[in-house]
């Protein structure tokens, strides 16, 4: 009898329990939630930015009814308004055909942050391009938008990236005036010992360049997707010059100098661990 009471009473337990843990479902499915997994993780693992190139309005309507979007746009009014666009648990077409750290089409694993900035803005009397600068208000709003996002998800620094660094062939955006550097101090970025690619370069200068697959070795070891070819090619250069627009905005032409060297090689040292020898010894 005190058998067939306590199966009836585990029993009843177990209906109860799944009872409290079933909710509606698509389909008229019994759906049970009461036990949740340990070993799960974000599906989103990058943050990518962007200039609009257009104003705020212009640049609301495309990406709210047009073929692209994102997950969300900052303003550049006083003080910058925040858009939320798309859902974070959806995809937004922001990256289109893009490569980070071996991962394709980072649609489907990234949040989008569009900035409202023209860009370029015209040429200089040098005749380089002159960009429109951020405003302080919206980096400040920039920076708060990618910490909440990067805590929430466990975004790596490494990871926080540019359109320009995931599509270096077709994308140029945020551009020079992004102040990576800023974010990074914040731990919102990866950067480089600026001591170490100072010494670097001065040893690059006075020993030489490495070749181009040291160079395509080095960028592969950041996330770049660049060729292996062993040959300073036009894709090379281009991922050079995204490279450079990011850790060495001064001069981003793709000429590979002693000053890119320095800062390539600190890098890559700061990632793995190590120092000045450690970036000597990777050369």
């Amino acid at each position: 009898m005190s058998c067939r009471l306590a199966a009836f009473s585990l029993a009843s337990l177990l209906l109860v329990q799944g009872c409290a843990s079933v909710g509606p479902a698509p389909g008229g499915l019994d759906i049970d939630t009461s036990i949740t997994a340990r070993s799960q993780g974000s599906r989103v693992r990058f943050i990518v930015l962007h200039y609009t190139v257009s104003e705020s309005p212009r640049a609301l309507d495309i990406l709210s009814r047009g073929e692209v979007s994102s997950h969300y746009l900052v303003t550049d009014d006083e003080p910058p308004r925040v858009y939320r666009l798309v859902d974070e648990d959806r995809a937004a077409w922001h990256a289109g055909q893009s490569e980070w750290q071996g991962y394709t089409w980072l649609n489907r694993s990234s949040i989008g942050i569009e900035i409202v900035n023209r860009g370029p803005v015209g040429t200089a009397p040098d005749g380089t391009t002159r960009w429109q600068p951020y405003t302080p208000s919206q980096i400040r709003v920039v920076k708060a938008l990618v910490r909440d996002i990067a805590d929430r998800h466990g975004i790596a620094p490494e990871n926080i990236v540019g359109h320009s660094d995931v599509a270096p062939l077709r994308k140029q955006d945020p551009g020079p005036l992004f102040p990576w550097r800023e974010l990074a101090r914040a731990g919102l970025g990866r950067w480089y010992d600026e001591t170490v690619a100072q010494a670097l370069r001065a040893r690059f200068e006075s020993q030489g360049l490495p070749d181009a697959a040291w160079v395509q070795q080095q960028l592969a070891r950041l996330g770049y997707a660049v060729p292996r070819t062993g040959v300073a090619d036009r894709e090379t250069q281009a991922v050079l010059a995204a490279f450079q627009m990011h850790y060495r905005p001064s001069r981003h032409d793709g000429v590979f100098d002693a000053e890119t060297a320095g800062v390539l090689a600190a890098l890559v040292a700061a990632t793995g661990g190590g120092g000045e020898a450690a970036a000597a010894g990777a050369w």
